[in-house]
Parts: structure tokens; sequence; C-alpha cells
């Protein structure tokens, strides 16, 4: 959607071909409703014209990335002919740049779907949140015709990149509804969306946990420009880690330190194995003696500043089995002894 550099159209279109064929027809369609031939951005994506009547064929997603960044530059349309008026190259970019200063996800999500409506009226977008689910929808205001599927999947994918992009992390997806029947490549949507895929839905929508829309922006102006080269990319870019589990362990630490005592108890509260746990913590970039010991000094420190609980009792709401240890610990956390530190404040 936000749209590569031309300079993109000449790197050659690797990976495995497995993005259905139905996508680069619809293009030819918008070329052909525009009264132009395709013919050069096929050549540039690395793509055989007669594989275009091959409904059967598939290609990568590199070349589909490629074919769909040519085509927006070409046709100055960064809908690809979806809806009743273009969307002028850069509409995109416009969207995540005003989503870029709100501080949690659900913010800018949120801005995202508002500002939507004001590039078209064809679709509809919305964010809501129940039972600690998040739901994206995108409800057809009128007919998209031959683009119906392409549209829907595209908006779908970009919105759910630019979410994993704003919060550098991977969302996992619980489910994907699809208002539409089962097209001939369904098979094809277990590369396009992780998680089980329904057809014939009430609405078009993408389901994830709630947690992620807390999760920080971390994207400034500078890692836009950036993003912006290359940027259908960032909604087939694979992110390995996974910032809300950093979240839910911390928060399992402070609410239930019954499940704390080893990696195991954690990691079976959690639903996952030990192994992943550390694993994935160490893709963030945390572990979880790191994760334990913040949460028992910020526990630590409140008791000490709003009780007057003695030390030893202290020491064992925070989990230490007796004063001495805890005292150490204290000290390499904070520099300062736990009496030292309550005097002081």
């Amino acid at each position: 959607m936000v749209s590569p550099s031309s300079t993109a159209a000449h790197t050659p279109a690797l990976g495995r071909a497995e993005t259905p064929i139905a996508f680069i027809q619809a293009i030819s369609t918008a070329y052909a409703q525009r009264g132009m031939r395709m013919d050069e951005a096929l050549k540039k994506a690395q793509i055989e014209p007669k594989i275009l009547k091959k409904n059967n064929a598939r290609v990568t997603a590199m070349q589909m990335e490629l074919m769909s960044g040519i085509a927006m530059q070409e046709l100055d349309d960064e809908g690809l002919g979806w809806f009743s008026r273009r969307l002028p190259w850069g509409s995109y970019g416009m969207l995540v740049r005003a989503s870029l200063t709100s501080p949690t996800l659900g913010l800018a999500l949120g801005r995202w779907c508002r500002h939507h409506g004001l590039l078209t009226e064809d679709i509809r977008l919305s964010l809501t949140e129940r039972h600690g689910l998040a739901t994206l929808q995108l409800d057809d205001v009128c007919d998209l015709g031959v683009f119906r599927e392409f549209c829907v999947v595209s908006v779908l994918r970009n919105a759910l990149g630019v979410a994993c992009w704003l919060t550098d992390s991977r969302i996992p997806l619980t489910a994907t509804h699809l208002s539409f029947p089962p097209p001939a490549h369904a098979d094809s949507y277990r590369v396009l969306f992780d998680g089980p895929t329904h057809f014939n839905a009430p609405a078009n929508a993408l389901q994830f946990d709630a947690g992620y829309l807390a999760l920080p922006v971390r994207r400034d102006e500078a890692a836009l420009q950036q993003m912006l080269e290359r940027a259908l990319l960032l909604t087939v870019r694979p992110y390995r880690r996974d910032r809300l589990l950093v979240e839910k362990v911390r928060q399992t630490l402070a609410q239930h330190p019954e499940h704390s005592r080893n990696a195991d108890d954690l990691a079976a509260w959690l639903n996952m194995s030990a192994r992943t746990l550390h694993r994935q913590l160490e893709e963030e970039g945390a572990s979880l003696q790191q994760l334990k010991d913040s949460v028992r000094a910020q526990r630590a420190r409140t008791l000490l500043l709003r009780t007057r609980k003695p030390l030893k009792q202290i020491a064992t709401e925070v989990g230490f089995l007796n004063e001495k240890s805890f005292i150490r610990a204290f000290k390499t956390w904070t520099g300062q002894t736990p009496e030292s530190f309550r005097q002081s404040a």
C-alpha cells in the first residue's frame, strides 16, 4: 500500500510461489480499465504474461510486492482500482504518518481507521475491543466487484503490517474472518494470514489479543522515511519478536508470584514450554531473571515507601528466603540498603 521506491522494481523475485495469480489478474483489470498495458510492469516483476491465463498459477510474495508497487506508480493509484476514486501516490504513507505520534497501538489503529475514511467511503474500517480480544473490521459500503477479494485481503494485511511495524512486534492472529466464499486458491490463506481463516463470515475482520493495543508505538519520522523506501514489504515481513510476552511475564510475576518460583511453573501458566519462554524473551532482548529482579525491585520500593513493615516481612513478600539475601539484592538493584532507601525518601 504505502509503496516501495521505483528502484526496488529491479530486485530479483525470490521465494516460494504461493501468492494466487488472482491478485495479479485483478491488477491487470485495473490497467485495462485505464486503457493501459502492463507488459513492462510484468517484465520488471519477472512474471510471465502467459501465466495470467492459468487460474491455478502462483507467484512469489516478492513478485507480488514488486508488481503492486510498480502498478501503484504507473496508475497513480495506491488502491489499484479498488475504489470509486483513485488514492494518489503517498496516500497510505500519509495514514502512517498521522498515526505515528500515537502513544499506543490502540490509539494509532483507531486513527488509521478514522483517517482511512477520508481517503475513500467505499469501505469502512473499525477497531473494537471485547473480552480481551481486539477486532479490526472491514465493511463493504459499496459493491467492490471483481476487486473485492484483492481489496479486503490487501487492506487487512497492510493494516496488520503497519501495526507490527509501529510496535516492532509480531502480532499473531487468533482468527481471520472473511465474508466471501472460499476461493479456488483458499489454500493460499494459510500463508496470507496466520491462525485459522473462516470464510462466509458475517464480516471481514482480523482478531488478536487486545493486550497488543497497549503496546507503545516505537517508531519515529526517521524510521518512517526508511520504511517508505520498501513499505510494501512490511505486509509480509516476519517479525519474530513478540513484545507482548514481556508485558505478560512482568504482569504475571507481579500479580501471581506463586507462579514465579521457576521457569516451568511460569511457562505453564502462560501456556508455553519453558524452552519457548526463554527463547522468545531472548529474542526480545530480555531474560526471565531480569524481569524477576525488575518486578521484585519495584515491589520492594513500594512496600518500603508506603508501609512500615519490617524488612523480614518485606523480604518474604518480595520472594526472598531471608532478610540477608533481600538486603544484598536490594543493594545490587539500587545501590542502597533498604533502610537507607526508606530513610532518604
